[in-house]
């Protein structure tokens, strides 16, 4: 069973955090570049919703666990005439076919997923032939003494943010993973603690 601070105010202290102005900048960056029929991992409230170009989307399914973040997204402004599913589940077991999407869009996401590599895992499995994966991400920073102070702060953060990690690796996760880089940017983002702010984002085919 799920504690009070679980089902009502994690979702909200989530909701806020990745909803702020650098993040939603972030967000805004690779989300645009979707196309076809496309798989959103961790859509969270929906907060992705409305960077989608509608006229280059014919579908975006959307897959959370959280009952109250999935609530919040079926009411999340979206683009003009964008067809949005919503639906349980988890990114390291998707209900979906072998080869089902043009796109792959995973923003904020493999922080918190108990296990980057299955998620990636699943997100090559259901990637059309010739498929993109998006990521925008936070986690691991470049530079050491930065790298100390998140692994000392992880496990406090881990607990208070829905288990969100701050030293997973993103570029060379995705590569470890089976993916092919294609385009790679990265960088602190402005007005965030260096420890809570390295963010890297870019597009990627398997391999």
């Amino acid at each position: 069973m799920t504690s009070f601070y679980d089902r009502h105010i994690m979702p909200r202290l989530i909701g806020c955090a990745c909803s702020s102005k650098p993040i939603m900048k972030q967000r805004s960056k690779v989300v645009h570049l979707a196309t076809g029929r496309v798989l959103e991992l961790g859509i969270g409230g929906g907060l992705n919703l409305s960077f989608y170009n509608s006229l280059a989307v014919s579908h975006v399914d959307g897959v959370d666990p959280s009952d109250e973040l999935r609530a919040q997204a079926e009411r999340a402004p979206r683009a003009l005439g964008l067809e949005v599913t919503i639906a349980k589940g988890v990114a390291e077991d998707l209900p979906f076919e072998d080869k089902s999407f043009d796109t792959v869009v995973c923003t904020f996401t493999l922080c918190s997923v108990h296990s980057p590599q299955a998620a990636l895992a699943e997100a090559r499995r259901v990637l059309k032939t010739g498929g993109t994966l998006l990521f925008c991400e936070h986690g691991l920073a470049p530079d050491d003494g930065v790298q100390k102070w998140q692994d000392r702060l992880e496990p406090v953060w881990k607990r208070l943010a829905g288990g969100c990690h701050l030293t997973r690796p993103i570029a060379s996760g995705i590569e470890a993973a089976g993916f092919k880089l294609k385009s790679h940017e990265g960088m602190y983002l402005p007005g965030t603690p260096k420890i809570l702010g390295w963010s890297e984002w870019g597009s990627a085919v398997p391999a």
